[in-house]
This record gives C-alpha cells, sequence and structure tokens, in this order.
C-alpha cells in the first residue's frame, strides 16, 4: 500500500484477541466495540477488506443537491480549518449521515495518494461498509472519536489516523460527520477540539440559514461570551415561538434535547418578552442586555435581532460605521434611494480641520505618495479612504478595502494574494484573485494594518517595493499598479518598538500620515446627523429639539459608527414619529450624567474602588436623606436621581451600570462617592 502498514497477520491477530478477550485494557472501549461490530454483526475480516461502494455521478449529484445547505454552510469552515492544520498530509473530509463523503479539502497530491484507498467524494465509509474508522465510527457512536493507525479495522488503512465530530441540524439530529484523516498521531485530542469548534460554526451558520425569517436570539450567562462560538443561539418566530436553538443554548439552559425547547415562548425561557427584549437591544446598540431565567434566578445576557430576510432587505450601505448588518426599521423608514450616502460629500460636511486633510490626502495620493491615516475606531477612516480615492486621479479604477483585524489570521495571505486553481482541493475551481490584483488601476486600503502578522508584512513590503504579487501555489508574477492608503487606530511606531511592526513597512506607508478627528472635536455634528438620518430613516426622519441638543451635548467614544448605530435605532423605535429622548438609548438618556461620567477626573482621584469610603446615605427608598445630600445643587441632585434609578434599572450592578454609561467602573465609583449615594441595598442584608 501507499503507506507504512501494520504487518495484516499481527493486525488480524489483534483484533480477534481484543474481541475475544472482552475489550482489553490496550484498546479503547470504543474501537473495542466497534470492532466487535464488524466482527458479529457485518461479518467482517480485517485481512479481506471489501472494495467500498462508490456512487455514480448522478446519485452523488442527487445526493449532493440534497444537502446543499449544509454544503454551503461547511464549505468555507472546512478550507479555514485546512488552513489551520498547515499540514500537506491531511484531509478535511465532510461526509452525510450515510457515510457518503459530500466534500473534501486536501492538498492535491495528498489527494491522489489516498484516492485509491476510497478517501474521494461519494464513496461510503460507514462502519458496515470500511470497518472501523473515524467517520463510520462516529456515525455508529453519534459521538467525537478518535482512530489511530492500528485501531481501524481493515489493515489497509493503519496508515492513516482519523479523528471525527458529529454536526447537528438545527432540529438537533445529526446531520454529517466532519473528519480530518492524515498520518500524523499527533495532538489528537487538540485536534478533536479543532473539529467541535468548525462543526458549532457550521451548525450555526444551518440555523441562520435555514432561519433567515426568524428572529435570532445571542445569549450567554457572560457578556463577553455573546457574539462568539460559545454562544447559545435560538431562532424565534414572530410571535415568540422557539424554532431552533443550538447545541450551546440547550447546555446553558439545562435541557437535553430540541423537543423539550421547541414550539415554547421567549416567556417560558426567560423572564422577558420577545417584545421587551427586541426594544432593549435596539436601544443598547445591540449590546448584550440582562435578563433570567424563567422561574430561577440564573442571570443571562442576551440580544435579540429582527431577521436576516428584513435586515438585508433594508440594509443600507455602512462604510462609515464599519459594520457588518444591523437589524433595521420598518420599510417605510429606510427608502432604498437614500439608503447610499455619497462617500465623497460624508467626511468633509464642514469641519475645516477634515477638510483640510481630505485636500491633503486627495493631493498627495495623485503623486503616487502613500497615505496612513490614523484616528480612534469608528471615526470613519474607511470613508475618508473611499472619498480620496474618488478625488484622485485613479478614481474610475476600482477601491479595494481590506481590514487586516477582521480576516482570520490564517486567511490573509490567501485573500491578499489570492491563489492559483488546484492550489488545494476544496479551493474554488478556477483559483482566486486577490485583494491586492483586485486594486489593479485603482486604490488598495489597507484598514488596521497594525493587526498584520510579521511574516506577511515582509510579503507586502517586497509587493510595494516590486510592485508584483505571487499568488499562493503558483510561481507566476504578477504585475500590480494602485495607490496605497492604509489606516490603524494603534500608534504604529510604539509597535515598530514592541517588535510587532516592521519598521521599513511603516516608513513605507508612512508617506504622508494624517489624523481623523474623533466625532467630539467636529464641527459639523449637526449636518452630518441630518445626513445620517436621512440615511436611516429618509427624507421624511427628524430630531426633537431636546433629542438633538442631548446628541450634540455627546462625547461619543464610539464616534462615527457609534452614532449612526444610534440614530438606526432610534428610527426603528420612532417609526416615521419625530426623534425623541425616549428613543434614544439609556445612556443618552442619561444626559449630562453621561458627559459628567465620562469627563476627564484629576490623576489624584484614581484611588482603588473597592476602598472607597461608604458615606453619605443608603440608597433604598425611604432612608432619611442626610445633610450632604441637601448641599448638593440643582445639577448635581438630578444626576444623583438619575444613577439611582440606574442602579435600580441594573439590580445595583455597578458593572452593567459603568457599561450603560460607557465609562470604567471606577470612574463610576468616584461618581457615585461624590453624590454621596451608598452601595449598600436592603438585599445586601445591610
Amino acid at each position: 500500500m501507499v503507506m507504512g502498514l501494520i504487518g495484516s497477520g499481527r493486525h488480524a491477530d489483534r483484533v480477534f484477541d481484543v474481541v475475544r478477550g472482552s475489550f482489553d485494557a490496550h484498546s479503547a472501549d470504543v474501537v473495542a466495540r466497534s470492532w466487535r461490530r464488524c466482527l458479529d454483526e457485518y461479518l467482517l475480516h480485517p485481512d479481506r477488506p471489501r472494495e467500498l461502494r462508490a456512487l455514480d455521478a448522478a446519485a452523488l449529484e442527487e445526493r449532493m443537491a440534497r444537502s446543499a445547505s449544509l454544503l454551503d454552510c461547511a464549505r468555507h469552515e472546512m478550507a479555514t480549518l485546512y488552513q489551520q492544520l498547515s499540514d500537506p498530509e491531511a484531509a478535511v473530509v465532510l461526509t452525510d449521515t450515510d457515510g457518503v463523503i459530500l466534500h473534501m479539502v486536501a492538498a492535491p497530491d495528498f489527494a491522489s495518494e489516498l484516492a485509491p484507498l476510497g478517501l474521494r467524494p461519494g464513496v461510503v465509509w460507514s462502519e458496515t461498509e470500511a470497518g472501523t474508522n473515524g467517520m463510520g465510527t462516529c456515525l455508529a457512536a453519534a459521538a467525537p472519536v478518535a482512530v489511530r493507525r492500528d485501531e481501524h479495522f481493515y489493515t489497509q488503512f493503519t496508515g492513516l489516523t482519523c479523528s471525527a465530530v458529529p454536526v447537528y441540524d438545527p432540529s438537533g439530529e445529526m446531520a454529517a460527520v466532519l473528519d480530518v484523516s492524515s498520518r500524523s498521531t499527533l495532538m489528537q485530542q487538540h485536534l478533536l477540539v479543532l473539529l467541535g469548534m468548525t462543526a458549532r460554526m457550521i451548525e450555526n451558520r444551518l440555523i441562520d440559514t435555514c432561519f433567515r425569517h426568524a428572529h435570532p436570539l445571542h445569549f450567554h450567562s457572560r457578556p463577553e461570551f455573546v457574539y462568539t462560538l460559545h454562544e447559545g443561539r435560538l431562532a424565534v418566530s414572530d410571535d415568540g415561538r422557539i424554532l431552533a436553538a443550538n447545541r450551546s443554548a440547550l447546555f446553558q439552559l439545562g435541557l437535553n434535547s430540541m423537543a423539550e425547547i421547541r414550539a415554547r415562548r421567549i416567556e417560558d425561557i426567560f423572564q422577558t418578552s420577545q417584545e421587551d427584549l427586541l426594544q432593549r437591544s435596539t436601544l443598547s446598540s445591540f449590546h448584550p442586555v440582562v435578563t433570567y431565567r424563567a422561574h430561577a434566578s440564573h442571570r443571562f445576557f442576551a440580544v435579540m435581532r429582527r431577521p436576516a430576510q428584513e435586515a438585508q432587505a433594508l440594509q443600507t450601505g455602512s462604510a462609515l460605521a464599519g459594520g457588518g448588518a444591523t437589524p433595521r426599521a420598518p420599510v417605510r423608514s429606510a427608502p432604498a434611494h437614500t439608503a447610499r450616502l455619497p462617500a465623497a460629500g460624508l467626511p468633509a460636511l464642514g469641519d475645516p480641520q477634515l477638510a483640510r486633510q481630505l485636500e491633503i490626502g486627495r493631493r498627495v495620493i495623485a503623486r503616487a505618495t502613500p497615505v496612513l491615516l490614523c484616528g480612534e475606531t469608528g471615526a470613519g477612516k474607511e470613508v475618508f479612504a473611499r472619498a480620496v480615492h474618488d478625488g484622485s486621479p485613479r478614481a474610475g479604477g476600482p477601491f479595494v478595502a481590506v481590514n487586516c483585524a477582521s480576516i482570520p489570521e490564517s486567511l490573509i495571505e490567501s485573500e491578499l494574494f489570492g491563489y492559483r486553481a488546484g492550489a488545494f482541493t476544496g479551493a474554488q475551481r478556477n483559483g482566486r484573485r486577490g485583494k491586492i490584483a483586485q486594486a489593479d488601476g485603482g486604490t488598495l486600503f489597507l484598514d488596521e494594518i497594525g493587526d498584520m502578522p510579521l511574516d506577511l508584512q515582509a510579503r507586502l513590503l517586497r509587493v510595494l517595493e516590486e510592485r508584483q504579487v505571487t499568488p499562493l501555489g503558483s510561481e507566476e508574477l504578477v504585475a500590480v499598479d494602485f495607490q496605497l492608503l492604509s489606516a490603524s487606530h494603534r500608534n504604529l511606531l510604539d509597535l515598530v518598538e514592541q517588535g510587532r511592526f516592521r519598521e521599513d513597512l511603516y516608513y513605507r506607508l508612512a508617506g504622508v500620515e494624517l489624523r481623523l478627528p474623533p466625532l467630539r472635536e467636529r464641527s459639523d455634528k449637526r449636518e452630518l446627523m441630518r445626513q445620517l438620518l436621512v440615511a436611516e430613516g429618509g427624507a421624511e426622519a427628524c430630531l426633537s429639539p431636546e433629542a438633538e441638543q442631548r446628541l450634540l451635548a455627546y462625547h461619543w467614544p464610539g464616534n462615527v459608527r457609534q452614532l449612526r448605530h444610534v440614530l438606526r435605532s432610534a428610527c426603528a423605535l420612532a417609526d416615521g414619529e419625530p426623534i425623541r429622548l425616549e428613543h434614544l438609548p439609556t445612556l443618552l438618556q442619561a444626559g449630562s450624567t453621561a458627559a459628567a461620567l465620562a469627563a476627564p477626573t484629576q490623576p489624584a482621584a484614581l484611588e482603588p474602588a473597592p476602598n472607597l469610603p461608604s458615606v453619605g446615605v443608603h440608597a433604598a427608598a425611604g432612608d432619611e436623606i442626610d445633610e450632604a445630600v441637601l448641599k448638593l445643587n440643582p445639577i448635581q441632585a438630578n444626576e444623583r436621581q438619575m444613577l439611582l434609578k440606574m442602579l435600580e434599572q441594573h439590580r445595583w450592578n455597578v458593572s452593567s451600570v459603568a457599561k450603560a454609561f460607557d465609562v470604567s467602573r471606577n470612574t463610576l465609583y468616584r461618581r457615585l462617592h461624590k453624590l454621596h449615594i451608598r452601595l449598600s441595598h436592603p438585599s445586601d442584608g445591610e
């Protein structure tokens, strides 16, 4: 055979000995049980392999058509896993529940080597056909399985190590098996973890794909895990019934199967209604909000969004926000003809500092000088870059933006440089042009360049010097000609000093360095708000005078991105009416409190929060107000009442209140101390 195999007679003897000896200590129980099934139920012999059954082309095509949604969700994740493994002698394989291989990602040479063994699309790898193996035994055991070399039933497969995990559909039934087969025997436990994570990603994609008409609900007992692989995810109908759940959701809720949750209502699971959760999620700009398990005190952090179908139909251009699709208002609040704002006019609506920066950027890039944009996250760097492009001699060419922070490290290289056809099995059939090649004749914008891995920085430097790019898997040089803009919210010189960014690349990028002012420093906030309102709510959208003043006074730590999300949510809540204070998020409704909390304080006041003395009165209703509180001026008294209200709303959780105001816990502790608010509460037993 093509691989180093164990002597056939010796392997067969061991299989028989283990089965006769009733699972000896030298073989895992799951493998020993599989060997017994192979001998006693399937009547297989280790040294007499059957030729693995293969479907003809028509039957395979029909089977793949039935699994089209699964394959669409799995292909990208499989390619990502393959690149993470970085092993030319490994194959990532997906089978259906009959053990038929539907898709495989592998290096061409290794795929050719495996083909005679039957490791190719269309071949059946169930236990009844292939004996003990990763895919078939995973199906039989309905659990993750690692089958190392001589643990395979058939001698001809003992040169391989296979690790496999089940993939479940939204109904909770097994839909497929995801497997990695390789020559290596190392890191099997680590590989099972990677496979499990990839399977979860596929399962989450399946829920999103199959329930685009439903409201997605994301939750976890820890807020930092919402929007991550560990979150619980539910699909909820318009009338509040639960249609599907991922495995993490079932685990966190203490349920064992989809049957226990399907068709139950949100109120049966959490201490909230669908309408309330959707409204609070919108008000919080889709940051997690607190809720509790129904009939229990277990706390969760949750976000509910509008259906993907609705969001996609209503989505406007979000280059300014720099973010993905966000739930939107009803259709009449977002007319299509106002959905996209002209990039050239938006960044400089009247702020002289920004207008000057734009003028410099357009002038220097016309002379082939690279431009580096610096500014806080959310300040609109990509929109500014597009405006520079639109005013440059290459405005007729493509504008290609790459966010170096949002692409997995394992994919940045292929994303930037592309790959040739056949670079690896499972890649796009005709290869793929990288972003650099796509920018030929136009502008390449590298956002968050400070997050680019060091080894790719060297390759990028060569491209900038030679103006040639080599796709992965190819030796061909492709000439490219583009103007370069890059951006970062980090200080690149600090990264250079730390050894995390190449000094020669920094000076190559920073031909001219431009600083974009944060929103709080811009003089054109009112005009910017009005244009964003048109984009988010249509020509009829407007602000009440009180809401406009509150927005103008706010310090906007999230900059233009945060402003856009706030206006988007407010338009949805106002539903065609003027936007009032109650339509704004809680942190903006707080008005002067939020501004005061965000105000800089003297360094001498930065004592550790837990050591702050608890002076003044208890905050509980009915407690006596002492002289210190009576001496507060009207503004401070109003601020104190607002803080007390917020503390009550958040069940006296200081972290939650700090997050609502977008300030640190230390800042909030100092403010509470100054306003004579004690953190004791009747429930604390004081």
